[in-house]
């Protein structure tokens, strides 16, 4: 399949170019199951000239993740500058991550698939910028809970259960009958909040108040 390649003189755009067809490939047939000249035959470009930008399969995946990780809190820094509340902070980061991984599936199956693939120092690296990014949804989280606080909540278990709804929305997402990111982040905000069924009556055993399964076909 032929591509259409960014000017020779355009490294930045040659290099997202790579890191773009690189992640469709990784997310197709897996990292350890993906080679350099797969990565070749699917970028168009010649072997010296992807070691230009990587000396390694490690790098690359590295280059994927941190450049995902990157381009997500930026852009989450930026929209934040324009959320007075904290709930709409809440909505801002939860919102930023979907419509990136809506549109990005393949870095997001990378992101989820590959996890433990990276060797150090590589995955030192990644974990950095995974906790920087951990550390803003905590202080978001921390601002919306200082308006209602609840003493008996787990911050750090809240936090990881919001990422846990959030990255798993490319498993079942159909973009022809789902929502959008709008609707869908305005959809987990609610969920995560507020939950999505009245308290029980009193006496009312919650299993009871609870379906007994939930169908998603």
């Amino acid at each position: 399949m032929s591509q259409s390649l960014p000017t020779p003189r355009d490294t930045e755009a040659k290099l997202q170019h790579i890191l773009l067809h690189s992640a469709r490939i990784f997310a197709e047939d897996g990292f350890e199951g993906t080679s350099i000249r797969d990565i070749s035959r699917a970028t168009g470009i010649s072997l010296s000239g992807l070691y230009y930008y990587f000396d390694s399969k490690q790098r690359l995946l590295y280059l994927i993740q941190n450049n995902t990780f990157s381009f997500i809190v930026t852009r989450l820094q930026e929209r934040l500058e324009d959320c007075d509340t904290p709930v709409a902070r809440l909505r801002c980061l939860v919102q930023n991550h979907i419509e990136y991984f809506l549109t990005h599936p393949n870095e997001m199956k990378v992101l989820s698939h590959e996890e433990t693939a990276l060797d150090e120092p590589f995955r030192q690296g990644i974990a950095a910028i995974k906790r920087k990014y951990l550390a803003l949804a905590r202080k978001i989280f921390d601002g919306v809970v200082a308006e209602s606080p609840n003493q008996g909540l787990n911050a750090r278990v809240a936090v990881l259960s919001l990422f846990g709804m959030m990255n798993w929305v490319y498993q079942w997402h159909r973009p022809a009958s789902d929502p959008g990111a709008e609707e869908l982040a305005d959809t987990i905000v609610s969920i995560f909040l507020y939950g999505v069924a009245a308290a029980p009556r009193q006496g009312k055993n919650l299993s009871e108040h609870v379906p007994a399964a939930v169908h998603y076909d």
